[in-house]
């Protein structure tokens, strides 16, 4: 660990993790009196660090009982942790066949509120970075990842993230709306975004199923959508000088895109899923 974020120099996020860890290993709540009298904190410093903790939803209060325990947040944390955790290893395999396959870039993403959080990622040789890095988190809305399992919800459900889903707009540009998107994702039975996530790269995704048909998480396909011309004046077989300009000219459309890589993204989603549990698609996709 670097010598910046070592304890002596952040002694307060250490004191919030310490409360954070003993929390979590006890029976039942406790009181301010013994969190303050087992980790040797003062008891002003107590107070205040468990009223941060209070306010992000990490702890809560019971005062019938006078006492503290683990709140919401910190059991989101745990819980995205045994989500992650298998997933990144029952994942893994299929998505480095993905790419071994189509050469491209491929993710392994989950949902965590109106977020994306991409647990996995496969890079293509030579293939440039992308911001989509193992660790980084996305609004759902704006990536083929986070519209691929999106899609699977309920009215409900949706709303329950997108108190106005039929008014929010699914793009950094504006773009469609997110109702009116999301049931072209359900026709077309895959989701896609253009220049949304990394400008010059497109990215198609299909969602992954547990074994009560939810989907848990997505795989995405991303390519550059522009190609490489070779500047006038160079020539090539025969000497004869090769048509077209510096810099690079438009590739096929996403359509084309999803349509020559569709498959192989929906068999590594669907090996997930199976390895999941997930029942066996009554039409899976051709070998």
């Amino acid at each position: 660990m670097p010598e910046s974020y070592s304890k002596v120099q952040v002694p307060a996020a250490a004191q919030v993790l310490s409360i954070l860890r003993y929390l979590g290993v006890q029976a039942g709540p406790v009181s301010a009196t013994a969190i303050s009298r087992d980790l040797d904190l003062p008891r002003s410093t107590t107070y205040h660090l468990l009223a941060a903790l209070i306010s992000d939803g990490f702890a809560v209060h019971l005062p019938e009982e006078r006492k503290y325990a683990l709140g919401a947040t910190a059991h989101e944390l745990g819980s995205g942790y045994a989500r992650q955790a298998p997933l990144q290893r029952i994942g893994r395999f299929p998505l480095r066949k993905l790419v071994a396959q189509t050469r491209l870039t491929a993710h392994l993403a989950v949902l965590q509120g109106t977020d994306v959080i991409y647990v996995i990622e496969e890079r293509a040789p030579l293939q440039d970075p992308l911001v989509t890095d193992a660790g980084i988190r996305l609004p759902a809305h704006r990536t083929a990842s986070g519209r691929a399992m999106l899609a699977r919800m309920t009215e409900a459900q949706l709303r329950a993230l997108y108190p106005e889903p039929g008014t929010l707009r699914s793009g950094r540009a504006g773009g469609p709306l997110l109702t009116a998107l999301l049931e072209q994702v359900r026709s077309l039975g895959y989701a896609w975004e253009e220049d949304e996530v990394t400008e010059g790269f497109s990215s198609v995704a299909v969602p992954v199923l547990d074994r009560s048909g939810h989907a848990v998480a997505s795989v995405t396909l991303t390519a550059p959508n522009r190609r490489p011309v070779r500047p006038p004046g160079r020539t090539g077989a025969g000497g004869r000088e090769r048509p077209g300009h510096a810099g690079r000219a438009p590739a096929q459309d996403i359509a084309g895109f999803a349509a020559r890589q569709l498959p192989v993204v929906s068999r590594c989603a669907a090996e997930i899923s199976r390895r999941l549990g997930a029942p066996r698609p009554a039409n899976p996709a051709p070998a």
